[in-house]
């Protein structure tokens, strides 16, 4: 017969209350948001990594 096992940890008490209240602070932050340039730069990287992708395993090789 199996059993199941819960990985997952409960958190319950003054545990879980101070974990409620941290998410809770958390969620009321602002969202970090990427500047333009660093936003160009990761499309630049992709792109790059793309082609770098076709030439080592794209059509024709």
């Amino acid at each position: 017969m199996a059993m199941t096992i819960n990985s997952s940890p409960v958190l319950t008490g003054e545990s879980a209350r101070a974990f409620i209240e941290e998410a809770d602070r958390n969620g009321k932050l602002p969202t970090p948001r990427l500047s333009l340039e660093r936003e160009a730069q990761i499309r630049e990287f992709e792109q790059k990594s793309r082609e770098f992708y076709n030439k080592l395993f794209g059509k024709g090789n």
